[in-house]
């Protein structure tokens, strides 16, 4: 199983990692916002990450990392 972490201050909500997951289990925050007022990443259900990488490749702020 991978294991994602999110550097969530360096979020700033664009999504293109929800889009570029090919698993659909990231999504924006809807309960919570940074500290520069942008909702960070989340995944959904961590167990079914497949460890691709293509949310971090996708990430133009490096905010994502991917363990295997």
């Amino acid at each position: 199983m991978a294991k994602l972490t999110f550097r969530e201050e360096y979020c700033k909500g664009c999504g293109l990692c929800v889009n570029a997951c090919p698993k659909d289990l990231l999504r924006l925050s809807n309960t919570r916002l940074n500290r520069k007022g942008h909702p960070p990443v989340e995944i959904a259900e961590p167990e079914k990450c497949i460890g691709c990488a293509s949310c971090a490749i996708m990430c133009p702020d490096c905010v994502i990392r991917v363990e295997k």
